[in-house]
């Protein structure tokens, strides 16, 4: 058998420089279930080379194989091709200016859903968007915009903190939050901010040290801050100067100014590689590093991280901030 696959390979390696023809995909695959690691480390490897379009090849084998051993290594193997793929949609999104924050948000979720598409993510928030478009006028004050807004996410919808499950990955993930209407600050935030921008209204987000929140940011009016974590309450500056000062924190301009769509990103990655470390599983962790360094920032930014990752326990966001007015919003 040695000398066959020795024989073998270099075929192989000849085929990957030419489009292989189906019959030739399968026989590359079927290499996967030698008893030599080396053949099964060099076949995996020219496997990843081919790129993703070759997963319902390894599916279709998986579903095949009836040894849980040879279904794990190509469990193991789509894995690692759909991992390379999304590194190189996070870079090409980037490249191409990283504005696009909702296209950035579904990239992160098909780390673990790699099938869900952004036109189901799309189409799940236009028909929020239709609600929120008959409550919310332009019109009316600034604050009575909010409080319409937040009736239709939190009233209507059932959007809320996921407190009991706080560290799950999936509260980074834009297509379970839409789903299961639980999720972090973070998430709930992007939600909130994509239908106000899409109402027309100036919200943008800032990064909090522990808590991801919203402003409320024209030329009309003072700017205020939305805290979507706690069901959109209002918040004034000195809101935000009491919170920095209860985590002994000098009140720079990254906690009070409008953030980028990376910065949102990145930050949703970070708080899903410390879910990753919660639950024990160091190998995503490891792997959602790779995908910050990505969108890694340069040297002379990278203050702006400053307020990134979200607090470990769900009543540290309430920290600085008064509820008694929540009922009016």
């Amino acid at each position: 058998m040695g000398q066959q696959i020795q024989f073998l390979i270099p075929n192989f390696e000849f085929l990957i420089k030419k489009p292989l023809t189906n019959k030739e995909i399968k026989a590359l695959i079927s290499l996967l279930d030698d008893k030599d690691p080396e053949v099964v480390a060099h076949v995996h490897q020219k496997i990843v080379e081919l790129g993703d379009t070759i997963t319902p090849f390894l599916e279709e084998a998986w579903e095949e194989s009836l040894d849980p051993d040879h279904q794990k290594k190509l469990e193991d193997l789509i894995h690692d091709l759909q991992f390379s793929s999304l590194l190189q949609r996070l870079k090409a999104w980037k490249e191409e200016g990283a504005t696009d924050l909702l296209k950035g948000m579904w990239l992160v979720s098909t780390y673990q859903y790699p099938d869900v598409t952004l036109q189901q993510i799309k189409q799940t928030l236009a028909e929020i968007y239709y609600e929120a478009w008959v409550n919310v006028r332009p019109e009316m004050h600034p604050y009575d915009q909010v409080k319409a807004l937040n009736h239709v996410l939190f009233k209507l919808h059932h959007f809320a903190a996921n407190t009991k499950n706080f560290h799950a990955p999936a509260n980074s993930m834009i297509n379970q939050v839409l789903e299961t209407k639980r999720g972090n600050p973070l998430t709930l935030c992007v939600i909130y901010l994509t239908l106000a921008q899409k109402l027309g209204l100036p919200v943008y987000g800032v990064n909090l040290p522990n808590l991801f929140v919203l402003t409320f940011k024209s030329e009309f009016l003072p700017q205020f801050y939305i805290n979507v974590y706690n069901r959109g309450l209002i918040l004034t500056k000195n809101d935000i100067d009491n919170y920095l000062l209860q985590l002994n924190l000098n009140p720079v301009d990254i906690f009070y100014e409008p953030c980028e769509p990376i910065d949102i990103v990145r930050r949703a990655l970070r708080n899903l590689s410390l879910s990753y470390e919660k639950l024990n599983d160091p190998e995503k962790a490891t792997e959602i590093e790779k995908l910050i360094d990505v969108l890694a920032d340069e040297p002379a930014n990278q203050a702006s991280e400053a307020g990134e990752g979200d607090a470990e326990d769900d009543e540290d966001y309430e920290e600085g901030f008064d509820e008694d007015d929540e009922e009016d919003l």
